[in-house]
């Protein structure tokens, strides 16, 4: 049998090319897995997400509660923080971690200690936790 060589195979791996400043540099990766395993995904919040969560960030500040948030969107998760000033640390975190979606449910709050205040599978249902609880008042 004859014996094979790597020159003489053309490379079937993926090519990743990037063009900086007009000058274009071509990358082949070493596995033979699809390019798209190779660049993270970006986990973000889809347009109705973001309107359940601009809708109750708006009624906290009409409140005074809240003041400020911030978008963070990770290769493993989004994250929608609300801080009371912006020299803070937030004091919640609604989180997105498409991993858990068959465990505990899609999205997370959480305390500014990093406590998981509800999880669950539907975002309306899970913000519930952050929405303003009235106390009643006795009379006298």
């Amino acid at each position: 049998m004859p014996e094979r060589t790597s020159e003489a195979r053309p490379s079937r791996a993926p090519k990743l090319q990037l063009v900086n400043c007009g000058k274009e540099r071509t990358f082949e990766l070493s596995s033979g897995a699809p390019l798209d395993r190779h660049i993270a995904a970006q986990v973000t919040f889809e347009r109705a997400e973001l309107n359940l969560l601009l809708n109750l960030y708006g009624k906290k500040v009409a409140a005074g509660e809240w003041r400020d948030y911030a978008l963070d969107f990770l290769p493993r998760k989004a994250i929608f923080s609300v801080f009371r000033r912006a020299s803070e640390i937030p004091i919640y975190r609604v989180e997105k971690i498409p991993e858990l979606v068959r465990r505990q449910g899609l999205y997370a709050v959480m305390n500014a200690g990093g406590q998981i205040l509800r999880r669950g599978h539907q975002l309306d249902r899970v913000l519930r936790v952050l929405e303003t609880k009235f106390k009643v008042i006795g009379m006298e």
